[in-house]
């Protein structure tokens, strides 16, 4: 009886290699499972299931984390309003956690031997995917067959045909990575500092036109209901607010950032839904939070987002950090307006009864309700008082 090895698939010419070589080259016997963290259809599913029967696996899975990917890390990642250099929501870098993770469990309930992924020597994904299976699969041994064999995309294609295998492997133009978080995209033009993706390559085109509001309602930090409709789910709430505004062609941008293996990358990205939640749920948390709780909630979100990005989401630390912005979300409820137009939207306005600009308090640059001007002269000339001693001092 051959040694069962868990392969995560995606269909793909590499992952279709990995089949092959797996099954025929190493003797074993091959169940591939592809990881739904949102980025895939009805019709996708269905067709890479039929791509992974054709190459001969003994079993094929889907499965479903959505949810989970949701609730274990992308709340987090709205709460602690986490921009990669202040640009980037993770897109993939979340995504590839979980696909991980939820194929190290699925070896584990197969009894597999060996645990096997596609990817090359190049990139980050290598060391999440083997960062993840180390922690979550000891003892279970690691394959990566297009990382070890070094092979060219011509030279996996040769070898497929001495299997059979006679698919059309179209090269695309770009490589398209769509999940729940974002679209990842990535071209010529990203592998240089100069040049920007051209219009075509955006996986959205812009078919809006005018302007548009939409209504985000938050509670306790998580999208609830959007323009009125109250959704069962926060995943479906993005959704929702996908579909409405990805039509303007908002949220894109290119990414500069520093890979895990040291070198500096570029890549694409469209992500509407997810930056427009960031952005309205933190001018949400400007109006509720104190100055020091927005303070301290972005040192520690900023790490958060750092160790994600680095494939540390199963430190334990991160639970704890999980725990601090969990617990500042209890006040983060309320309305936020956003306005939609062409490449661009803006967060407007914001209805809470949390709100700590109430006018019951004073208006600002106006009127105060809550001291008088000479409690201000006081307080200016004790909070002045070091300054002032240091001056004097130095001055002699």
């Amino acid at each position: 009886m051959p040694d069962k090895v868990v392969l995560a698939f995606s269909g793909g010419l590499d992952t279709s290699f990995c089949v092959k070589y797996l099954a025929e080259d190493k003797g074993l016997e091959v169940h591939t499972a592809i990881v739904d963290t949102g980025g895939f259809s009805a019709d996708d599913l269905a067709h890479i299931a039929n791509r992974a029967e054709s190459l001969g696996v003994a079993s094929h899975v889907v499965l479903d984390e959505i949810k989970p990917y949701y609730e274990q890390c992308l709340r987090y990642l709205l709460f602690g309003n986490v921009l990669k250099n202040d640009t980037y929501p993770l897109s993939v870098s979340a995504e590839r956690t979980f696909q991980a993770m939820a194929i190290a469990q699925y070896a584990h309930k197969v009894g597999a031997k060996y645990i096997a992924h596609g990817s090359t020597g190049a990139g980050n994904d290598q060391v999440r995917f083997d960062l993840v299976f180390e922690v979550m699969a000891p003892g279970v041994e690691i394959l990566t067959p297009i990382r070890d064999l070094k092979l060219s995309r011509e030279a996996e294609i040769d070898y497929l045909k001495t299997k059979g295998v006679t698919y059309e492997w179209a090269k695309a133009q770009y490589s398209i990575n769509q999940g729940l978080w974002g679209t990842s995209v990535g071209g010529k033009e990203t592998l240089n500092s100069w040049d920007t993706l051209p219009e075509e390559a955006w996986p959205t085109q812009l078919t809006a036109t005018g302007t548009e509001e939409v209504i985000i309602e938050f509670e306790q930090g998580e999208p609830i209901a959007i323009n009125g409709t109250r959704y069962e789910h926060p995943v479906a709430a993005i959704q929702a607010l996908q579909a409405i505004a990805s039509p303007y062609a908002v949220g894109r941008d290119v990414h500069v950032g520093d890979t895990i293996i040291g070198i500096k990358g570029r890549v694409g990205f469209e992500a509407a839904a997810p930056l427009i939640l960031i952005k309205a749920h933190h001018l949400l948390e400007k109006h509720v939070l104190t100055k020091f709780q927005q303070h301290w909630k972005k040192q520690l979100a900023d790490s958060y987002g750092m160790m994600l990005h680095e494939a540390q989401f199963l430190e334990p630390v991160m639970r704890n950090i999980e725990g601090f912005l969990t617990d500042t979300q209890e006040s983060v409820t309320g309305k936020v307006r956003v306005r939609l137009s062409p490449y661009q939207f803006q967060a407007i306005g914001v209805q809470s009864e949390y709100d700590m600009m109430s006018a019951k308090f004073g208006t600002y640059g106006e009127m105060n309700r809550a001291w008088s001007g000479d409690d201000v002269k006081g307080f200016t000339k004790i909070l002045g008082m070091q300054g002032k001693l240091h001056r004097l001092v130095n001055e002699e």
